[in-house]
């Protein structure tokens, strides 16, 4: 395993993956390129689909990409994969740790596993429930802890032998709001307090915008923007103008409010779907009553208009050309 630490602790170029599935050939990935640095939460986000899992997988060596290079912790995934798996830890979406064994006993075998001695392991066991607050629990059998409690000891089975790099797929998916804000915290930690680089997939946009010090937004198999959060929503001046049809689309009210509203000065980017119009406008304040008399001229009700600044639902209807929960919602073939 590499010694120095590098700048840059992932590195993926142009990488590219089809499946075949039901004699169909189906592109995964389509050249998707994006640069890590050390000691970061770094996000990759996009809707169920997308191809965040594929690429994944090919980073950390759990599958070979059909083009492109990838490296992690300055190391080639294709030429060196042994070596990769040294400097990583991976929680996977589904569980990983053993209901039939206690805590402890779990991260136990995870450290053997890893090569630690006996008295290693039990050391770095410890160390880990006490920092992941599951002290109290760590005798009980993990399959009678709670959601939270679970995922959190699929994350310390991940660091149990302290990898330079952590990859968690989709880590909150499943749990309740507290149990996720309590997750959120511990991997704010890891970065923040241990310089780690983390990995994080998501299909929350709140998550990415909460945790990610960087992102990129995927979708399709292909990166459709990158950045920080910040920046990306910075980049969309103005105001979110998102208006509920009272109709729906029926008698083509979409298609009329999307033309009445698009020619509003000051207005951009309309779109309408599922019944929902959104728009972006350089001042929402002097904006707004343009865009009700638009939509009355049209014959178009209003159920409701909500105004807001720019958010990564934004960033990605203004990317993709679709609203990030529509895309969420479609069925999709790509993992």
């Amino acid at each position: 395993m590499p010694t120095a630490r590098s700048a840059t602790a992932i590195e993926a170029v142009n990488l590219g993956k089809t499946y075949g599935r039901g004699g169909k050939a189906v592109r995964a990935l389509d050249g998707v390129s994006f640069a890590v640095p050390t000691g970061v939460v770094f996000g990759l986000l996009g809707p169920n689909g997308a191809g965040k899992s594929t690429t994944v997988r090919i980073l950390s060596t759990l599958s070979r990409p059909d083009s492109g290079t990838a490296s992690v912790a300055g190391v080639d995934v294709r030429r060196e994969p042994a070596r990769v798996r040294r400097a990583i830890g991976y929680v996977s979406q589904k569980p990983a740790f053993d209901p039939m064994a206690t805590g402890r006993e779990n991260l136990v075998l995870s450290g053997r596993v890893y090569g630690l001695s006996r008295h290693d392991a039990r050391e770095r066991a410890r160390g880990l429930l006490t920092r992941f607050g599951l002290g109290d629990a760590a005798d009980r059998l993990a399959g009678t802890w709670s959601g939270g409690m679970q995922r959190k000891l699929d994350v310390a089975m991940g660091l149990v032998h302290r990898p330079r790099v952590l990859f968690l797929d989709e880590p909150t998916t499943g749990l309740d709001p507290e149990a996720r804000a309590d997750l959120w915290a511990e991997i704010d930690r890891l970065a923040a307090g241990d310089g780690l680089t983390v990995l994080l997939t998501t299909h929350y946009l709140e998550e990415a915008d909460r945790l990610a010090a960087r992102l990129v937004i995927v979708d399709a198999g292909s990166v459709v923007a990158e950045g920080s959060p910040e920046q990306l929503k910075n980049e969309l001046r103005g105001d979110s103008v998102q208006v509920e049809l009272a109709g729906g689309d029926a008698d083509g009210a979409g298609h009329r409010a999307r033309h009445a509203v698009g020619a509003v000065p000051g207005v951009a980017d309309v779109t309408v779907e599922g019944g929902v119009l959104r728009a972006r406008v350089g001042n929402g304040a002097a904006a707004l009553p343009g865009v009700l008399a638009a939509l009355d001229a049209a014959g178009v009700e209003p159920a409701a208009i909500t105004m807001a600044r720019p958010s990564l639902d934004d960033v990605y209807l203004r990317h993709a050309g679709r609203a990030f929960r529509e895309a969420d919602r479609a069925e999709g073939v790509l993992v």
